[in-house]
């Protein structure tokens, strides 16, 4: 929602870079993919790292 108003105020001061910015979009989109997915991976070995490092604590009865 306030992404489509941040458009429309951009539409309405430059035309041209709106229509410009809503034509690469799908473009940006596509490219910043991989390291949106590389980033949940990342994310996802630390989880299990942290899991595995917490393990002793948890089951001696810790939070």
């Amino acid at each position: 929602m306030f992404g489509f108003l941040l458009w429309c105020i951009l539409f309405v001061i430059c035309w041209p870079l709106a229509l410009l910015a809503l034509v690469l979009w799908p473009l940006v989109w596509l490219i910043t993919l991989p390291f949106r997915l590389l980033g949940i991976a990342v994310d996802g070995a630390f989880g299990l790292l942290r899991a595995i490092v917490m393990l002793p604590a948890r089951v001696l009865g810790g939070r």
